[in-house]
């Protein structure tokens, strides 16, 4: 009987570590990637959940968005490099430009009707290497980009993973635009959507109207947005409430390594100067997300929609309890999250030995 109740014992322990490598969620991460903007901050989590196995990540696709794709590609290079993870997470690059909203005509539009953070509209796109800034430690030795560009590495992904692949959007949505538009027999097969974009009850943090990553392209926000997938979303409603402190970046630092040198390279004289200097994590939210979603403690269902008409609120995100447009479909909104669960989590995986263990 004792022998039974052993190997039963072990049956089910053996269904638990299986259902737990089953439950790593497999993840594409979008991403308009600067070495240690929100984006960077945020693959620094997202690879050490992958060495973790708390996710399987499968590739970085590159946008423009922050930056031109070019500067990106140089940045994510070296970002697989140091966190010792680019034999399993390929970088792919993707659309170089908005669907319609063009660079030209972007001094017109700012006069019209102003603009903060533009994002790679600040400067033409680069047009020679020697125009790339290579990162603070360095540029990649020995990765390359994947021949797949990012739209097709999507399509593929998620065909070969029905139902299986979450697509973190943390940037402009031109790539998940032309993926969903060139093969639409993806968009059934995806298994959700997890957004860093748009400002529902506050202003735009590029323009009055309009949050960076919707506006830089609103037309392929629209299509995505518009189509029948399941739709997170973290506004800067939520994440504009979730402040990087000097208590915070103290926390990191703590512990000497490559990425605490990068952190204070990126922030040391800014609290230096100042010590009441605050910043925002945006894409960091999203990303603990995947795999603690009860960080969040607010959000509600709405219909969720684009303004793609050239204006004044050209890019705003559009929320609505009822009566939606013909065409919008639900989202489920966050609002607010556990700042103190966010946080202890966030420093716990930026601070984790790098390269990362366990590969």
């Amino acid at each position: 009987m004792q022998g039974l109740i052993k190997r039963c014992a072990l049956l089910v322990a053996a269904g638990l570590c299986a259902g737990s490598l089953q439950a790593a969620e497999k993840v594409i991460f979008d991403t308009d990637f600067n070495v240690l903007n929100d984006d960077g901050q945020a693959f620094i989590m997202l690879a050490q959940l992958h060495a973790q196995k708390r996710i399987d990540l499968l590739g970085m696709t590159l946008v423009s968005g922050n930056a031109w794709v070019d500067q990106e590609q140089v940045d994510a290079l070296k970002a697989v490099e140091r966190m010792g993870v680019e034999k399993d997470v390929g970088v792919y690059s993707g659309a170089a430009y908005p669907l319609l909203h063009d660079f030209a005509t972007y001094e017109q539009e700012k006069a019209l009707f102003g603009a903060g953070w533009p994002g790679a509209f600040k400067a033409p796109r680069p047009t020679s290497a020697t125009q790339l800034i290579a990162p603070p430690d360095g540029l990649a030795t020995h990765t390359k980009l994947r021949k797949e560009t990012a739209a097709q590495f999507i399509i593929d992904s998620v065909r070969a993973n029905p139902h299986e692949v979450t697509l973190l959007a943390v940037g402009p949505l031109t790539n998940i635009a032309l993926a969903i538009r060139s093969a639409p027999d993806i968009v059934p097969l995806i298994k959700r959507i997890v957004y860093m974009g748009g400002a529902l009850e506050i202003p735009g943090n590029t323009t009055p109207a309009a949050e960076f990553n919707w506006w830089f392209d609103p037309e392929a926000a629209k299509i995505v947005l518009r189509s029948p997938i399941e739709h997170v979303i973290f506004p800067n409603d939520v994440c504009e409430k979730v402040t990087f402190d000097a208590a915070v970046y103290k926390r990191v630092i703590a512990k000497p390594g490559p990425i605490a040198d990068l952190y204070k390279h990126e922030f040391g004289a800014l609290f230096d100067k100042d010590p009441a200097y605050h910043s925002f994590t945006w894409d960091s939210l999203p990303a603990l997300f995947l795999v603690e979603p009860g960080i969040v403690t607010e959000s509600r269902d709405l219909w969720v929609d684009v303004d793609a008409q050239f204006g004044a609120d050209y890019g705003r995100a559009l929320g609505y309890k009822k009566s939606p447009p013909v065409g919008t479909r639900k989202a489920k909104v966050v609002f607010a999250i556990d700042q103190k669960q966010f946080w202890d989590g966030y420093v716990n995986l930026v601070t984790l030995p790098t390269p990362v263990k366990g590969h």
